[in-house]
């Protein structure tokens, strides 16, 4: 049996504490108002050279004031016509600096939401396969799933509170003919993006993911007590198992068109809920193969051998190939196509987020493409959890170049209030995951292929 350390729980309340205060100073930080915008925007211009124009215009028409009457009128609606343009774009700037503390809650809510259900669809693969060679890991897997229903809770209820910070189309207005802000694209799609269906829709999947952790959890349980020969729950967990997994190819695909896709409602893509799958799928396998190895430190899980953490390490090296093969054709194939719409998505983020776009292709193929190619270093746990650390970080930055260009633009920056959501998340995470873990025996000892589990040699 595993014990949750005072050591442990301490350091994540720390991580909670920090992460609270955090978030806290990053909403009241972010509520400027439209003066201190302009002033925030003329400090910059002036910085970056751009204040002359301003100037410029300014003597034009005191000038034109003193030469002719009907030049003057004109420069003087130029003016007005300057002074309103420039009205609009403090306001607008305003928004994305209040919509920022609410985007980097929800960037971390979500990755560590999808590292618990990524985990569960792996879970539920290895039933589905009767695959021999991981039920030395099944505990693992069931303590980090259990994150996923507060999780998934958290991601649903910051999706709601936000509403238009995150997600425009929850702005009355956009569906509205009668107001300035009227989209008739968005109206075209309100029968899905709704609020209503967005939460119903939420709902079914929260509870269909729980449903099946909850019963796929009891039924491993229960086959750890059952009398030698009798395999009647794991027969109900392979049965479920494939049910669910059914389930989840729909749900999962939905969900990332609600929860991700729709902060962008005038693109779409046909690839991305395999993409978002990928991203969830490597992480979780990641954060299984980070986990394994602290417990083994631990001098739990002697059972466990460096063959079992180098196919953990196969995984986390195979999806990251499967995860760029699918980011290059999803961007080549709108790139090649130049469509207005489409592209603007890629524009956008190669414009005013080429760190982090190119950063994290760098961090989710190149890094575990060099460390993770070579098969001995599969098997060394210290060169794993490097591995592991660049791709999930990787991975989070692809979640924020997901959200952040819809909501924030060009006024992003990774600071307090992105890193205390991720402190917060984490905290939230270790506490859940462990708490999980020290329930049960690590080892699943009435699976029927835990005996080949602890001879399993590649």
């Amino acid at each position: 049996m595993y014990t949750f350390s005072n050591r442990l729980k301490i350091f994540a309340g720390i991580l909670i504490v920090l992460g609270l205060l955090g978030v806290a100073y990053g909403f009241m930080s972010s509520h400027k108002s439209l003066d201190e915008v302009k002033e925030m925007i003329a400090a910059e211009a002036s910085h970056g050279g751009h204040g002359d124009s301003h100037e410029t215009d300014a003597h034009g028409v005191s000038n034109a004031h003193s030469t002719d009457a009907h030049h003057a009128e004109t420069a003087t609606n130029d003016h007005h016509a300057n002074v309103g343009h420039d009205d609009a774009h403090a306001e607008h700037v305003m928004h994305q600096i209040h919509n920022r503390p609410y985007s980097a809650l929800y960037v971390a809510a979500f990755f560590f939401m999808m590292i618990a259900l990524g985990v569960l669809a792996f879970y539920a693969i290895q039933f589905a396969a009767q695959a021999g060679w991981s039920p030395l890991l099944f505990r693992v897997m069931e303590g980090i799933t259990y994150y996923l229903l507060p999780g998934a809770i958290i991601v649903l209820a910051i999706a709601l509170f936000a509403g238009d910070h995150i997600f425009v189309w929850m702005n009355p207005d956009m569906v509205n003919p009668e107001s300035e802000h009227y989209d008739k694209l968005v109206d075209g799609k309100s029968g899905w993006l709704n609020s209503t269906g967005f939460l119903i829709r939420g709902v079914i999947f929260i509870a269909g993911w729980s449903i099946y952790r909850f019963f796929a959890r009891k039924f491993s349980l229960a086959q750890d007590e059952a009398q030698a020969g009798d395999n009647s729950n794991f027969k109900k967990s392979f049965r479920i198992a494939a049910g669910f997994l059914v389930f989840f190819i729909y749900s999962e695909s939905m969900m990332s068109w609600d929860w991700i896709m729709s902060v962008d409602p005038h693109w779409f893509s046909t690839l991305f809920g395999w993409y978002v799958f990928a991203s969830m799928f490597v992480s979780g396998i990641t954060v299984i193969a980070l986990i394994t190895i602290y417990l083994k430190s631990k001098g739990l899980l002697p059972e466990v051998n460096d063959s079992h953490i180098h196919d953990l390490a196969k995984f986390m090296f195979g999806i990251s190939i499967f995860w760029t093969y699918l980011w290059f054709s999803q961007f080549m194939l709108i790139w090649y196509s130049n469509i207005p719409e489409e592209v603007t998505y890629f524009v956008t983020r190669i414009e005013d987020y080429r760190l982090p776009f190119f950063g994290m292709v760098a961090m989710n193929f190149l890094f575990p493409l060099l460390l993770l190619m070579n098969s001995d270093y599969k098997r060394i746990p210290w060169f794993v959890v490097m591995a592991g650390i660049v791709i999930l970080a990787g991975h989070y930055l692809d979640i924020f170049n997901m959200i952040m260009p819809a909501t924030v633009g060009d006024r992003w920056f990774i600071g307090v209030p992105e890193i205390s959501a991720i402190l917060l998340f984490a905290g939230l995470f270790i506490l859940f995951v462990f708490y999980a873990i020290s329930k049960a025996p690590l080892k699943a000892k009435g699976n029927p292929f835990v005996k080949e589990s602890e001879h399993f040699h590649y």
